[in-house]
């Protein structure tokens, strides 16, 4: 669905975004992660050509981004926190409105999500809450079923059981389409994303399954018979390495059960316990954000 090659933007000194190169699949559920800043919303402008690139290309819907068409875009969903609507725009007369521009409208789709949004259609624009506006423009994005799902930090602000709401809506009524989602709400990201790609000051850390990152992160903790310094030249996928006492606890990024107790066993002398455990996904960019602020 979606391919990026190189794909870098520079504003004057700053750059922010170094080199993407990742591919989406078709019909996943890819979430764009990491710190504020890390250039998340600025691969998302690029890719639905609101800026162009300073370098390197993307394809959408195998057409180059920089020539996305009609017939493209009317295959497109986009929602971004900082969507500009017709604020003077009743609701009713704003869906009547984009039906005009989206072949595969269906009015009894927009029937469906008008209710279960439950959106004043008398009302104007400008006198929604936040949420009744990213309510209103997913509406008017989802009724006509496109291919792809653009979604820039929409939820932020919502409370849990709108984000739920809109979440269920986007899954429900477009089960074949392909979503690319940022957003800062990792635990609704854990629930149905199926592949992350974490940014970090504009250049791409990893690309991953949801489950093979799941998989290979743990906690670790690590109870010694005595006290000991923490050695140096520990392995580099062992995060935040910290010591109190007896017990050394840090994140293994490349937990593999057996191998990874033997590693161990040979760094600390005179273990009595090892205890490994999953953590969440917020758990795991919380340390991936620690180790890179202690090691620019």
């Amino acid at each position: 669905m979606i391919r990026t090659q190189g794909l870098t933007k520079k504003y004057a000194r700053n750059q922010a975004l170094a080199g993407l190169t990742l591919e989406v699949p078709e019909g996943s559920v890819f979430a764009l992660v990491g710190p504020n800043g890390a250039g998340k919303s600025t691969a998302i402008k690029l890719l639905m050509n609101i800026l162009q690139p300073t370098a390197g290309r993307a394809e959408v819907l195998g057409v180059d981004s920089r020539k996305l068409g009609a017939r493209q875009l009317a295959q497109i969903g986009y929602v971004s926190e900082n969507q500009q609507l017709p604020e003077w725009m009743r609701v009713g007369y704003f869906l009547t409105y984009c039906k005009k521009f989206y072949p595969g409208w269906r009015d009894d789709d927009l029937a469906a999500l008008v209710a279960s949004y439950q959106l004043p259609l008398d009302r104007p624009l400008k006198a929604l809450s936040r949420g009744m506006k990213i309510k209103a423009a997913l509406a008017a994005s989802l009724a006509y079923r496109p291919r792809l799902i653009v979604l820039d930090e929409p939820f932020g602000g919502l409370d849990v059981l709108v984000r739920e709401q809109l979440i269920e809506s986007i899954l429900d009524r477009t089960p074949e389409a392909t979503v690319l989602l940022c957003s800062h709400d990792l635990a609704e990201l854990e629930s149905f994303a199926t592949h992350v790609a974490y940014l970090n000051e504009g250049r791409l850390d990893f690309v991953e399954e949801m489950g093979a990152l799941s998989g290979r992160f743990r906690e670790i903790e690590v109870t010694l018979e005595n006290p000991t310094a923490l050695p140096p030249g520990l392995p580099a996928t062992w995060l935040n390495a910290e010591q109190s006492g007896v017990v050394i606890r840090f994140t293994d990024s490349g937990y593999q059960a057996g191998p990874s107790a033997a590693e161990i066993q040979r760094c600390f002398p005179g273990v009595r316990e090892i205890a490994a455990r999953p953590i969440t996904l917020r758990a795991i960019f919380v340390a991936l954000a620690k180790r890179a602020r202690e090691n620019p």
